[in-house]
């Protein structure tokens, strides 16, 4: 059986019980004797260890069955939790994660068996209860050497066949054994166990005939036994310690398997008593088929090992999206009344009479027609929607983390993790909202001593909050901590020549901070593994202008900073201003535009050698798009001009078109990696109605 197929199932999978891990193990932290937290650490670690051996990363399987053996003890009182457990428990969530990276890059769980951490599991095990740690084993050997009267392979009834084959096996020195595997009764998926079995078993032989058969076992046909006939060149224990290594398997009764008391068919019989030619010949004929069947096995696995060489090679990517079926009900019914719509519209179109005599006709199946696409494209960006509660979840475990790093005492506050964005944004939001909260922790937050001077609570506080404002969300990321220093900011940016003594005398604060989001700028006195390389605040505003979102900073000396993120709600659908710039159409996200206003030459002043205009108690800055994109404006000099009043974060400008067509509703699609990395100021294309291309202008980088 094939299991890649399920390996994104897996990957998903994973991911959420190693986040459920970590959640749960936060909370043991603080209440280590609440029961319903450690059932659920427990079903967790029990859950990971049967999708990790049924994938057959063994590694990992055996990493979670030592936790789960650990949480095992705790949950039966034989084990205390304290905070040497709690450690080495995040440890092997940190090593499952690595299992997982090489996983999804590689199909293959590598090859680190993390013996460090598995002997720390041994040791907290055996702390709790010495002598019960080498009870499971002695147990599993009684299970598997008594019951002799459960060989239950010797109800099997042997065909001519059968009898040949076994009779060839044994003159090729071969062994042939009896197996009968009795799974758990607690097991939940059986087959599934039976199906690992059967995995283990093949691995050292053949398995030639299974009761029940194999199409029964896989259809769950069966009690919680069954057994098989094996040929095998290994000895007995080594195929029954195989079959006891598949977890949830009670016991394994073996021997080697006694013709004279299995039950064969009269012809058999009667083919062994004849020792005519014929016989010889399917003897021959069945010692080829088992050659056969040996060089057959050995193509496959050279076939299986090229196949794996092939995935490795070829990235895992997490695709998928969880979707609610009422969802999907609603997307059924839209394309349904689709369908419908443009049934009408064909009818209408093909009737010239109709057309001729019912004008409106035509003209309301139209109007059905957008009003149904219109909610068809809402319940699309719905089931692309998912909370952003899968990102936020991993970084109350990384405060942690760092709180004992930089020996800082702090805890982070969330709200609003059910907020919901585009699917593809929240898979790349996670990196800069972990640069801002490594920010907060490392630069944000003072030592304790220091704020004890200040007369601040020892704890320092981080809170992450999400909310929905309009047609975007909102993330902001504050705490209450020192703030920046503006005068450091500035000293360090004069140090490096970023900007010169003048500079500085004339910027405002804003812009003081603004310095921060440079590449390889940091204030840091000297660089850690946390912060330093001046890497994070770059990543972060790239990132989110790359969504074509904006980042701005507050901050209050002695009081704390506050970072705000804002994002479009989706990225595939938006409404947009069409202009004409140089004979050419282009859209502008309306998301950005404040205003239009129609503005006079006369009205255009120069403040340090660049174009602005005074509007409404404001300095606005003019951007010239058609020198902006080398084109020839169709307008002169004189006439009046069309300025589209744009706004990213506190800042204004105003974008000078030839013409406006109008407001309409577009689908982005992406320019490709080479153009986005040559040109920043187209965010993508269009497809117009009359199948012309506009190009999509980002006013961010253009402000």
């Amino acid at each position: 059986m094939d299991v890649s197929q399920y390996l994104e199932i897996f990957l998903d999978e994973t991911k959420e019980h190693l986040q459920n891990l970590n959640t749960q193990i936060l909370e043991l932290e603080q209440d280590s004797e609440n029961m319903d937290t450690i059932n659920e650490i427990f079903r967790a670690a029990h859950s990971l260890k049967g999708m990790a051996g049924t994938m057959g990363y063994k590694r990992m399987q055996a990493l979670t069955h030592d936790m789960e053996n650990v949480f095992s003890e705790v949950r039966n009182g034989n084990l205390k939790v304290n905070a040497e457990m709690i450690d080495t428990v995040f440890q092997c969530l940190d090593a499952l994660d690595e299992y997982l990276t090489n996983i999804q890059t590689t199909a293959d769980e590598g090859t680190n068996d993390n013996e460090p951490i598995i002997k720390k599991l041994t040791d907290i095990l055996n702390g709790g209860k010495e002598e019960k740690a080498s009870e499971p084993a002695k147990e599993e050997k009684v299970s598997a050497d008594e019951n002799t009267d459960e060989q239950k392979w010797l109800q099997i009834k042997l065909d001519g066949t059968d009898c040949h084959v076994i009779k060839e096996a044994e003159k090729q020195g071969k062994n042939v054994y009896g197996l009968t595997v009795k799974i758990q009764e607690s097991c939940l998926l059986k087959a599934a166990r039976a199906f690992l079995v059967y995995k283990a078993v093949e691995e050292l032989g053949e398995i030639i005939i299974s009761s029940p058969s194999a199409q029964d076992i896989e259809d769950e046909k069966f009690d919680f036994d069954f057994s098989l006939v094996v040929i095998s060149e290994a000895d007995i224990e080594k195929v029954k310690k195989a079959v006891m290594g598949v977890s949830e398997v009670e016991s394994v009764i073996a021997d080697k398997l006694d013709m004279s008391l299995m039950d064969t068919e009269e012809e058999a019989a009667a083919q062994s008593d004849a020792g005519t030619a014929g016989n010889a010949d399917v003897a021959d004929t069945t010692a080829v088929a088992i050659q056969e069947v040996s060089a057959d096995r050995a193509v496959e696995t050279k076939a299986t090992a090229q196949e794996k060489k092939q995935q490795v090679a070829k990235p895992v990517v997490n695709r998928t999206v969880r979707v609610d079926i009422e969802k999907l009900d609603v997307l059924m019914n839209l394309v349904s009344e689709l369908i419908i719509a443009k049934n009408s519209l064909v009818a209408a179109s093909s009737s010239t009479q109709e057309k001729a005599t019912t004008g409106m006709g035509f003209n309301e199946q139209i109007e059905y027609l957008g009003s149904v696409t219109t909610n068809l494209h809402e319940s699309v960006m719905k089931v692309r929607m998912v909370p952003i509660e899968s990102v936020v979840n991993k970084f109350p475990r990384m405060i942690r983390d760092l709180s004992k790093k930089l020996n800082k005492k702090m805890e982070l506050y969330m709200s609003g993790e059910e907020t919901e964005l585009d699917r593809t944004v929240v898979d790349e939001i996670g990196d800069p909202l972990m640069h801002l909260l490594r920010n907060a922790a490392d630069h944000g937050l003072e030592s304790a001593e220091v704020r004890a001077q200040r007369g601040k609570p020892a704890v320092g506080s981080i809170w992450l909050d999400a909310y929905q404002d309009g047609n975007n969300v909102v993330i902001e990321v504050r705490d209450d901590g020192n703030g920046i220093d503006t005068k450091a900011v500035k000293a360090k940016a004069i140090e490096r020549g970023t900007i010169t003594p003048e500079q500085g005398e004339s910027m405002s604060e804003k812009e003081i901070m603004d310095l921060l989001f440079l590449p390889s700028f940091s204030t840091a006195k000297q660089v850690s593994d946390v912060s330093g390389r001046g890497v994070g605040l770059d990543v972060v505003r790239s990132k989110i202008e790359s969504l074509s979102g904006e980042v701005e900073v507050r901050s209050k000396l002695g009081e704390g900073s506050t970072w705000i993120i804002r994002l479009p709600l989706t990225l595939a659908i938006i409404q947009a201003l069409m202009v004409v710039v140089g004979g050419e159409k282009y859209a502008i996200s309306l998301g950005s535009i404040q205003t239009i206003e129609d503005v006079s030459p006369d009205e255009i002043k120069l403040v340090q050698n660049k174009e602005v205009i005074h509007l409404r108690g404001n300095v606005i800055p003019i951007v010239r798009l058609a020198n902006v994109l080398e084109t020839e404006s169709a307008k002169n000099e004189d006439e009046n001009m069309v300025v589209v009043i744009a706004k990213k974060g506190d800042r204004l400008a105003g974008l000078v078109v030839d013409e406006l067509l109008g407001q309409q509703e577009i689908v982005i699609k992406s320019m490709g990696k080479y153009i986005d990395n040559k040109c920043k100021i187209i965010s993508g294309a269009t497809i117009l109605g009359d199948g012309e291309v506009a190009l999509i202008l980002d006013a961010n980088t253009l402000i």
